[in-house]
């Protein structure tokens, strides 16, 4: 368990668009073990800087196996094409994105996660006095 450990993988999604079928999309994958609730995935859209939306680890663990989410961001199981994915769908005032990623390289992508900061000790690695040192210095 290193604090500074960061995990990253690239990722293929699809982006559904029903009357189109899918896109194919690349996406970015980063974990650091002193953000241990947090994983980021960034979009490669063809713009000069990525789309990045923020997710909570264990909202896209529990949606390894079941609906979950609510708001913003949502995310279940299912087959499409033959394989598992894990869909992902994603609101914001800019519009509305339905993707779906490969469940075996996203499951693979929170094991090694799991390898940094075990699920359910992420308080472990949080530095409570750093954090509080940090918004005092802003407040």
């Amino acid at each position: 368990m290193d604090r500074s450990a960061t995990v990253a993988a690239e990722l293929r999604l699809r982006l559904v668009v029903p009357e189109h079928g899918g896109v194919p999309l690349m996406a970015s994958l980063r974990y650091r073990g002193d953000d241990p609730y947090a994983i980021r995935m960034s979009f490669h859209v063809g713009m000069d800087d990525p789309v990045e939306w923020l997710f909570a680890r264990d909202l896209l663990a529990t949606g390894m196996h079941t609906r979950t989410g609510e708001g913003d961001v949502r995310v279940w199981p299912g087959p499409a094409d033959g394989q598992d994915v894990l869909n992902i769908a994603l609101s914001s005032p800019f519009g509305q994105a339905h993707f779906e990623a490969p469940l075996a390289a996203l499951s693979a992508f929170l094991m090694r996660t799991f390898k940094v900061v075990p699920l359910g000790r992420e308080g472990d690695f949080i530095d409570i006095e750093g954090e509080l040192r940090d918004l005092h210095r802003w407040a």
